[in-house]
């Protein structure tokens, strides 16, 4: 009783949370306000959990019976025979829809002048040699794109990468999403063939393939909920002074929602953990990901936050929509038949 106690708050919000697809409340925020927030002591969840159980237990509940019913059409035999030819067809092209979007990403970054995140400037990053590193990123992006030299380029990422966690630390886990798709570039390469080739390089490639897209799961979900814990929990002011801000529009979220702000960050915390564990373990894969992308569209607009730092969140749950359960995820082990795997 005392897990589904947990477990009922965890799942309450989750109809009713616009920007719980984006963690990042850099990105909203000024820099003063993001000082001011992370100077802030966090206030108490579990105390706001208590005084709003009533609400955790009736939206909880909902989410419960929504989840387990998605779950339950999902593994139905008829519906996976019914949407079997069209999930088959699709998985071929969730490679492609993962390099193109990292491509672009870096891309993106080498034109706002930022690496993985306005956050990280690269002015501020690399002083006199910004040009150069643009240079790098813009180059390495177009090469990725159209799949030219792309274990060479995958690997000039990963150096880049590389360098941020040196110079900005463990704030570089939030985007543990690009080292996913770096490794799945490093291993598929283009993606629209088979690993050919003798060498040593070649036969660990075709080792890892089977593991490549289990690792972009699981490096997607520890972005999510690294930056979940970041900005939720251990700094949930940040998450508190976004759900107060009137941006974009005449009022704060929370007039629209009619939920009490503490309450509403509380939820959007549990919400964007319980999405990170999904994906982690492998459960309700495609639900989880059209989950992402509705949510991360309403935050667009309701915030109307600048699109490029989002283009990796929106990339990656559409390559999950197309790829499916891999071997490794619980859906994927459990209650794969054959062919067949669960439509959500």
């Amino acid at each position: 009783m005392r897990f589904f106690r947990w477990c009922l708050p965890v799942l309450s919000s989750l109809l009713a949370l616009p920007y719980v697809a984006s963690a990042h409340e850099v990105y909203v925020l000024s820099h003063a306000e993001v000082e001011v927030g992370l100077a802030t002591q966090p206030f108490d969840m579990f105390a706001v959990m208590q005084a709003n159980f009533g609400q955790f237990a009736f939206w909880g509940f909902i989410a419960f019976v929504i989840i387990s019913g998605i779950f339950l059409i999902s593994i139905i035999r008829p519906m996976e025979a019914l949407f079997d030819p069209f999930l088959r067809r699709g998985r071929k092209y969730a490679p492609l829809i993962a390099r193109v979007t990292v491509g672009i990403a870096f891309v993106a970054a080498a034109y706002f002048q930022a690496s993985f995140g306005p956050e990280l400037p690269l002015l501020e990053t690399y002083g006199s040699y910004t040009p150069i590193m643009q240079g790098i990123l813009a180059v390495t992006g177009v090469l990725i794109i159209f799949g030219l030299y792309t274990r060479i380029a995958a690997g000039v990422a990963l150096a880049i990468y590389c360098l941020s966690v040196y110079l900005h630390g463990k704030y570089m886990l939030t985007y543990t999403n690009y080292l996913g798709e770096i490794m799945v570039l490093l291993i598929l390469g283009a993606g629209h063939a088979k690993i050919k080739g003798r060498d040593i390089f070649a036969r660990f490639a075709r080792w890892l393939e089977p593991y490549s897209f289990a690792i972009l799961r699981i490096l997607f979900g520890v972005s999510l909920l690294y930056s979940a814990i970041y900005a939720k929990i251990l700094h949930n002011e940040l998450a508190l002074q976004v759900a107060e801000l009137p941006l974009g529009h005449a009022y704060p979220i929370v007039h629209y929602l009619h939920f009490e702000p503490h309450f509403l960050v509380l939820g959007a915390a549990i919400v964007e953990v319980l999405i990170a564990l999904f994906f982690i373990v492998g459960f309700e894969i495609r639900f989880t990901a059209l989950f992402i992308e509705f949510w991360l569209a309403l935050s667009l607009f309701y915030f109307g936050e600048s699109v490029w730092p989002h283009l990796i969140l929106v990339g990656i749950p559409i390559a999950f929509i197309f790829y499916g359960y891999d071997k490794y995820s619980l859906e994927g082990k459990f209650f794969k038949k054959g062919n067949r795997e669960p439509i959500l």
